[in-house]
Protein backbone atom coordinates (compact mmCIF):
# COMPACT_ATOMS: atom_id res chain seq x y z
CA UNK A 1 0.00 0.00 0.00
CA UNK A 2 1.78 3.50 -1.11
CA UNK A 3 2.27 6.00 1.83
CA UNK A 4 2.93 8.60 -0.97
CA UNK A 5 -0.38 10.71 -2.21
CA UNK A 6 -0.95 10.16 -5.85
CA UNK A 7 -0.62 13.70 -6.17
CA UNK A 8 3.05 13.51 -5.04
CA UNK A 9 3.76 10.37 -7.46
CA UNK A 10 2.15 12.50 -10.32
CA UNK A 11 4.56 15.69 -9.95
CA UNK A 12 8.17 13.87 -9.39
CA UNK A 13 7.14 11.38 -12.54
CA UNK A 14 7.13 14.33 -14.57
CA UNK A 15 10.95 15.07 -13.33
CA UNK A 16 11.72 11.24 -14.18
CA UNK A 17 10.96 9.55 -10.80
CA UNK A 18 9.26 6.83 -11.05
CA UNK A 19 7.19 5.08 -8.54
CA UNK A 20 8.67 1.67 -7.20
CA UNK A 21 5.09 -0.24 -7.27
CA UNK A 22 6.63 -3.07 -4.99
CA UNK A 23 7.15 -0.35 -2.13
CA UNK A 24 5.32 1.47 0.00
CA UNK A 25 7.59 5.01 -0.62
CA UNK A 26 10.52 4.39 -2.93
CA UNK A 27 10.80 5.65 -6.28
CA UNK A 28 13.30 4.72 -9.03
CA UNK A 29 15.04 7.39 -10.32
CA UNK A 30 15.78 8.28 -14.03
CA UNK A 31 18.90 10.16 -15.12
CA UNK A 32 19.27 11.11 -18.48
CA UNK A 33 22.60 9.93 -20.55
CA UNK A 34 22.48 12.44 -23.68
CA UNK A 35 23.46 9.76 -26.37
CA UNK A 36 24.04 6.83 -24.17
CA UNK A 37 27.99 7.68 -23.09
CA UNK A 38 28.75 8.62 -19.71
CA UNK A 39 32.25 9.94 -18.32
CA UNK A 40 33.88 8.40 -15.64
CA UNK A 41 33.14 11.64 -13.28
CA UNK A 42 29.38 10.99 -13.81
CA UNK A 43 29.34 7.39 -13.05
CA UNK A 44 31.61 7.94 -9.74
CA UNK A 45 28.14 10.76 -8.87
CA UNK A 46 25.55 8.45 -10.33
CA UNK A 47 27.31 5.93 -8.21
CA UNK A 48 27.83 7.75 -4.90
CA UNK A 49 24.20 9.09 -5.44
CA UNK A 50 22.92 5.81 -5.61
CA UNK A 51 24.62 4.96 -1.94
CA UNK A 52 23.57 8.21 -0.20
CA UNK A 53 20.04 8.52 -1.17
CA UNK A 54 18.96 4.87 -2.66
CA UNK A 55 19.58 1.40 -2.07
CA UNK A 56 22.68 1.22 -3.55
CA UNK A 57 21.64 -0.12 -6.84
CA UNK A 58 21.29 1.20 -10.16
CA UNK A 59 19.49 -0.47 -13.60
CA UNK A 60 19.62 0.50 -17.38
CA UNK A 61 16.55 0.79 -19.08
CA UNK A 62 16.33 -0.54 -22.70
CA UNK A 63 17.03 3.29 -24.21
CA UNK A 64 19.90 3.73 -22.16
CA UNK A 65 19.23 5.87 -19.46
CA UNK A 66 19.93 4.73 -15.99
CA UNK A 67 17.45 4.38 -12.83
CA UNK A 68 18.68 5.36 -9.11
CA UNK A 69 16.72 2.93 -7.37
CA UNK A 70 15.07 2.79 -4.03
CA UNK A 71 14.94 6.47 -3.37
CA UNK A 72 12.63 8.22 -0.66
CA UNK A 73 10.85 11.16 -1.67
CA UNK A 74 12.22 13.26 0.20
CA UNK A 75 15.73 12.66 -0.27
CA UNK A 76 14.87 13.12 -4.44
CA UNK A 77 15.45 16.94 -4.63
CA UNK A 78 19.32 16.20 -2.31
CA UNK A 79 19.85 13.74 -4.95
CA UNK A 80 19.00 15.85 -8.30
CA UNK A 81 21.34 18.18 -6.94
CA UNK A 82 24.22 15.81 -6.20
CA UNK A 83 23.68 14.54 -10.08
CA UNK A 84 23.86 18.09 -11.20
CA UNK A 85 27.79 18.85 -10.28
CA UNK A 86 28.81 16.38 -12.68
CA UNK A 87 26.44 17.89 -15.20
CA UNK A 88 23.09 15.25 -14.91
CA UNK A 89 19.72 15.59 -14.47
CA UNK A 90 16.46 13.49 -14.49
CA UNK A 91 13.56 13.19 -16.82
CA UNK A 92 12.30 11.57 -20.01
CA UNK A 93 8.77 10.78 -19.11
CA UNK A 94 5.88 12.39 -20.41
CA UNK A 95 4.16 13.39 -23.67
CA UNK A 96 6.99 14.93 -24.88
CA UNK A 97 10.41 14.10 -27.04
CA UNK A 98 11.84 11.06 -25.14
CA UNK A 99 15.91 10.96 -24.90
CA UNK A 100 17.27 9.92 -27.87
CA UNK A 101 18.55 6.12 -27.82
CA UNK A 102 21.97 5.51 -30.07
CA UNK A 103 24.02 2.44 -31.08
CA UNK A 104 27.82 2.73 -30.91
CA UNK A 105 28.45 3.08 -34.43
CA UNK A 106 30.49 5.94 -33.28
CA UNK A 107 33.38 3.37 -32.93
CA UNK A 108 31.81 0.49 -34.56
CA UNK A 109 33.26 -1.49 -37.28
CA UNK A 110 30.17 -1.07 -39.34
CA UNK A 111 29.26 2.56 -38.78
CA UNK A 112 28.74 4.88 -41.36
CA UNK A 113 28.01 8.18 -39.08
CA UNK A 114 29.18 9.45 -36.07
CA UNK A 115 25.63 8.01 -33.80
CA UNK A 116 26.90 9.46 -30.69
CA UNK A 117 27.80 12.95 -31.91
CA UNK A 118 24.45 12.85 -33.51
CA UNK A 119 22.39 11.55 -31.16
CA UNK A 120 23.56 14.23 -28.89
CA UNK A 121 22.90 17.19 -31.37
CA UNK A 122 19.40 16.12 -31.42
CA UNK A 123 19.11 16.13 -27.36
CA UNK A 124 20.56 19.65 -27.36
CA UNK A 125 18.15 20.76 -30.05
CA UNK A 126 14.61 19.28 -29.31
CA UNK A 127 15.16 17.57 -25.79
CA UNK A 128 16.78 20.52 -24.65
CA UNK A 129 15.92 23.14 -26.86
CA UNK A 130 12.47 22.88 -27.28
CA UNK A 131 10.58 24.69 -24.53
CA UNK A 132 9.65 22.84 -21.67
CA UNK A 133 5.87 23.63 -21.35
CA UNK A 134 5.91 22.35 -25.15
CA UNK A 135 4.05 18.85 -25.31
CA UNK A 136 3.07 16.88 -28.00
CA UNK A 137 -0.18 14.46 -28.39
CA UNK A 138 1.53 11.45 -26.75
CA UNK A 139 5.38 10.40 -26.35
CA UNK A 140 8.08 10.71 -29.23
CA UNK A 141 10.93 8.44 -29.34
CA UNK A 142 13.69 8.67 -31.30
CA UNK A 143 16.78 6.83 -32.12
CA UNK A 144 19.91 6.64 -34.75
CA UNK A 145 21.30 3.41 -36.11
CA UNK A 146 25.05 3.22 -37.90
CA UNK A 147 24.54 0.99 -39.93
CA UNK A 148 21.21 -1.58 -41.43
CA UNK A 149 22.47 -4.03 -38.73
CA UNK A 150 19.65 -1.85 -36.59
CA UNK A 151 20.86 -2.82 -33.20
CA UNK A 152 19.27 0.16 -31.98
CA UNK A 153 15.48 -0.77 -33.78
CA UNK A 154 15.31 2.79 -35.11
CA UNK A 155 12.65 1.57 -37.57
CA UNK A 156 10.52 0.75 -34.05
CA UNK A 157 10.78 4.26 -33.34
CA UNK A 158 8.37 7.58 -33.86
CA UNK A 159 11.59 8.51 -35.66
CA UNK A 160 14.82 6.53 -36.91
CA UNK A 161 17.70 7.49 -38.82
CA UNK A 162 20.15 4.95 -40.02
CA UNK A 163 23.75 5.22 -41.46
CA UNK A 164 24.09 4.74 -45.30
CA UNK A 165 26.62 4.45 -47.73
CA UNK A 166 25.45 3.94 -51.58
CA UNK A 167 28.37 2.61 -53.55
CA UNK A 168 28.98 3.31 -56.95
CA UNK A 169 31.38 1.51 -59.59
CA UNK A 170 34.39 3.21 -60.76
CA UNK A 171 34.82 0.76 -63.87
CA UNK A 172 38.84 1.70 -64.32
CA UNK A 173 39.91 0.11 -61.27
CA UNK A 174 38.00 -3.03 -61.50
CA UNK A 175 40.33 -5.35 -62.48
CA UNK A 176 37.91 -8.18 -62.54
CA UNK A 177 39.67 -10.30 -60.18
CA UNK A 178 38.69 -14.11 -60.59
CA UNK A 179 38.27 -14.36 -56.26
CA UNK A 180 36.63 -10.72 -55.77
CA UNK A 181 36.35 -10.30 -52.46
CA UNK A 182 33.63 -7.32 -52.67
CA UNK A 183 31.38 -10.41 -54.34
CA UNK A 184 31.82 -13.10 -51.68
CA UNK A 185 31.84 -10.36 -48.77
CA UNK A 186 28.10 -9.05 -49.67
CA UNK A 187 26.00 -10.66 -47.19
CA UNK A 188 22.85 -9.20 -49.44
CA UNK A 189 24.57 -10.74 -52.87
CA UNK A 190 24.28 -7.08 -54.53
CA UNK A 191 27.50 -6.84 -56.22
CA UNK A 192 28.45 -9.64 -58.75
CA UNK A 193 31.11 -9.71 -61.63
CA UNK A 194 29.38 -9.94 -65.13
CA UNK A 195 31.66 -9.81 -68.24
CA UNK A 196 34.36 -9.74 -65.94
CA UNK A 197 33.63 -6.61 -64.55
CA UNK A 198 31.40 -5.59 -60.91
CA UNK A 199 27.68 -4.65 -60.81
CA UNK A 200 25.58 -4.20 -58.03
CA UNK A 201 21.94 -5.31 -58.06
CA UNK A 202 20.41 -2.03 -56.42
CA UNK A 203 16.94 -3.83 -55.17
CA UNK A 204 19.80 -6.06 -53.31
CA UNK A 205 22.14 -3.66 -51.88
CA UNK A 206 21.29 -2.53 -48.47
CA UNK A 207 23.62 0.42 -48.75
CA UNK A 208 25.77 -0.98 -45.79
CA UNK A 209 28.96 0.74 -47.16
CA UNK A 210 30.98 -2.13 -46.10
CA UNK A 211 31.98 -3.15 -49.97
CA UNK A 212 33.28 0.35 -50.42
CA UNK A 213 36.35 -0.46 -47.66
CA UNK A 214 37.06 -3.87 -48.79
CA UNK A 215 38.11 -3.72 -52.38
CA UNK A 216 42.22 -3.56 -52.45
CA UNK A 217 41.74 -1.73 -55.49
CA UNK A 218 39.39 1.07 -54.67
CA UNK A 219 36.50 -0.02 -57.42
CA UNK A 220 33.82 1.30 -55.34
CA UNK A 221 33.63 4.63 -54.18
CA UNK A 222 30.41 6.88 -52.18
CA UNK A 223 27.41 7.64 -54.86
CA UNK A 224 25.98 8.86 -51.50
CA UNK A 225 26.97 9.49 -47.93
CA UNK A 226 24.44 10.27 -45.38
CA UNK A 227 21.39 8.65 -43.13
CA UNK A 228 18.08 6.90 -44.17
CA UNK A 229 14.81 8.48 -42.16
CA UNK A 230 12.35 6.08 -41.08
CA UNK A 231 8.94 7.06 -39.28
CA UNK A 232 6.26 5.65 -37.29
CA UNK A 233 7.74 3.02 -35.88
CA UNK A 234 6.67 1.33 -32.70
CA UNK A 235 7.14 -1.93 -30.57
CA UNK A 236 5.09 -3.01 -27.60
CA UNK A 237 1.41 -4.28 -27.66
CA UNK A 238 0.66 -2.70 -31.00
CA UNK A 239 3.39 -3.22 -33.01
CA UNK A 240 4.07 -0.80 -36.34
CA UNK A 241 6.97 -1.23 -38.49
CA UNK A 242 7.94 2.22 -39.93
CA UNK A 243 7.56 3.77 -43.27
CA UNK A 244 10.93 5.09 -44.96
CA UNK A 245 11.32 8.70 -46.35
CA UNK A 246 12.66 8.02 -50.04
CA UNK A 247 16.21 8.82 -49.64
CA UNK A 248 19.82 9.32 -48.06
CA UNK A 249 20.09 12.76 -46.64
CA UNK A 250 23.16 14.36 -44.76
CA UNK A 251 22.88 14.80 -40.89
CA UNK A 252 21.55 18.60 -41.67
CA UNK A 253 18.61 17.51 -44.10
CA UNK A 254 17.72 15.38 -41.11
CA UNK A 255 17.48 17.42 -38.27
CA UNK A 256 15.16 19.82 -40.17
CA UNK A 257 13.18 16.98 -41.08
CA UNK A 258 13.02 15.99 -37.56
CA UNK A 259 11.95 19.19 -36.73
CA UNK A 260 8.78 18.97 -39.31
CA UNK A 261 8.08 15.98 -38.46
CA UNK A 262 7.74 17.06 -34.55
CA UNK A 263 5.41 20.16 -36.07
CA UNK A 264 3.13 17.78 -38.37
CA UNK A 265 2.68 15.34 -35.34
CA UNK A 266 1.50 18.38 -33.17
CA UNK A 267 -0.43 20.00 -36.26
CA UNK A 268 -2.61 16.87 -37.02
CA UNK A 269 -2.27 14.21 -34.21
CA UNK A 270 -5.26 13.56 -31.66
CA UNK A 271 -4.66 13.93 -27.83
CA UNK A 272 -2.87 10.53 -26.60
CA UNK A 273 -2.41 9.02 -30.54
CA UNK A 274 0.81 7.78 -31.19
CA UNK A 275 2.75 9.40 -34.85
CA UNK A 276 2.79 6.24 -36.54
CA UNK A 277 -1.28 5.88 -35.96
CA UNK A 278 -1.34 9.36 -36.94
CA UNK A 279 0.46 8.54 -40.18
CA UNK A 280 -1.92 5.65 -40.84
CA UNK A 281 -5.15 8.25 -40.37
CA UNK A 282 -3.65 11.33 -42.65
CA UNK A 283 -2.12 9.20 -45.33
CA UNK A 284 1.70 8.39 -46.10
CA UNK A 285 1.10 10.73 -48.94
CA UNK A 286 0.34 13.71 -47.18
CA UNK A 287 3.19 13.21 -44.60
CA UNK A 288 5.83 12.96 -47.34
CA UNK A 289 4.79 15.82 -48.90
CA UNK A 290 4.73 17.74 -45.72
CA UNK A 291 8.19 16.76 -44.41
CA UNK A 292 9.61 17.60 -48.02
CA UNK A 293 8.17 20.80 -48.09
CA UNK A 294 8.45 24.45 -46.33
CA UNK A 295 5.06 24.76 -44.90
CA UNK A 296 5.38 23.53 -41.44
CA UNK A 297 8.31 25.39 -40.56
CA UNK A 298 6.73 28.39 -41.95
CA UNK A 299 3.78 27.60 -39.91
CA UNK A 300 5.69 26.60 -36.70
CA UNK A 301 4.93 29.68 -34.30
CA UNK A 302 0.95 29.05 -34.71
CA UNK A 303 1.46 25.25 -34.79
CA UNK A 304 3.40 25.43 -30.95
CA UNK A 305 1.02 27.76 -29.82
CA UNK A 306 -2.51 26.16 -30.57
CA UNK A 307 -3.77 23.42 -28.44
CA UNK A 308 -3.45 19.87 -28.93
CA UNK A 309 -6.38 18.24 -30.92
CA UNK A 310 -9.11 16.04 -29.23
CA UNK A 311 -10.45 13.01 -31.08
CA UNK A 312 -13.39 14.03 -32.10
Amino acid sequence: MAKVKPDEIKRVKAMGCLFNRDSEDEFNVRVITVNGTLTGEQLACISSAAEKFGNGRVAMTVRLAIEIMGVKLENIPALQQQLATAGLYTGGTGDKIRPVTSCKGTTCVFGQVDTQGIAASIHKRFYEGWNPEITLPHKFKIAVGGCPNNCAKPDLNDFGLIGQRRPQINEERCHGCKKCIVTEGCQMGAPQLVDGKITIDREKCNSCGKCIRNCYFQCLEDEAHGVKIVLGGKWGRKHRSANELPGIYSVEEAMDILEKALLLFRKYGYVKERFGDMIDRIGWDKVQQELLGDTLLAEKESILAAPIQVRP
